[in-house]
């Protein structure tokens, strides 16, 4: 009966530190990175990924965007014009903070950036934040980056502050394709949008092996009671 005891010990500490493990590496991971690989019908000729992303978490209410140019097959995929990149906000309010930019390449004036609030971005639906840029190509930009604040509530991780929209993509861009390094002189091939492709629920896989984690200890603990009787 004491070895029974100590082997059911052994086993809920198991299952407890597993369940504080998760919790633990779930509060830690405050950056996420993906790439925007599907291009609507005026790009998808050429091919992607055509935008990277991150988005960092600072703290509960507070997070940064980047959106950085990618290069493939001999082309660079700028973002400007109008929505020239797109996020769905996972919160009911937000302000948006500083929009930076540039541009490594030649002949260019990135920006001025301004907050477009909800669009459309062509063939990908609507995003509840969009920021413009000036004009059109000379004006286009090879990284650009935003703060948002959450004022309706809090965000447990980075994998929480965009949420899929209508079409479950949480970011998109407003795509220039031009040959690399890119040159304001030699103008743009093609022109179209990109987005992340349909996402998954980020938390659902973690949220499930949680409920089974707690389901498990639930089990030994009542295995003990009994064992005790």
């Amino acid at each position: 009966m004491f070895t029974k005891r100590i082997n059911t010990m052994w086993v809920l500490g198991i299952a407890l530190a597993f369940v504080v493990s998760l919790g633990a590496s779930s509060a830690s991971a405050d950056l996420i990175n993906f790439d925007l690989g599907t291009g609507n019908a005026a790009i998808s000729g050429f091919p992607g990924p055509y935008e990277h992303v991150v988005v960092n978490l600072a703290d509960a209410t507070h997070a940064t965007i980047t959106f950085t140019s990618l290069t493939n097959s001999g082309n660079i995929y700028l973002m400007g014009g109008q929505g020239a990149v797109a996020v769905n906000v996972n919160a009911a309010s937000w302000t948006l903070g500083t929009i930076t930019g540039s541009n490594a390449g030649t002949g260019f004036t990135p920006g001025p950036w301004s907050d477009a609030g909800a669009g459309n971005e062509d063939g990908f639906g609507s995003f509840n934040q969009t920021i413009d840029s000036f004009d059109g190509y000379t004006h286009s930009s090879d990284k650009i980056i935003f703060d948002i604040t959450n004022t309706s509530g809090t965000w447990a991780s980075a994998s929480n502050v965009l949420i899929g929209n209508s079409g479950n993509f949480t970011a998109a861009a407003h795509v220039f394709v031009t040959s690399s390094p890119a040159n304001a002189s030699n103008g743009a091939i093609a022109t179209g949008f990109a987005t992340n492709g349909p996402v998954s629920t980020p938390e659902a896989s973690s949220t499930l092996l949680l409920s089974l984690a707690l389901i498990g200890v639930a089990i030994v603990a009542k295995k003990m009671a009994v064992a005790r009787v």
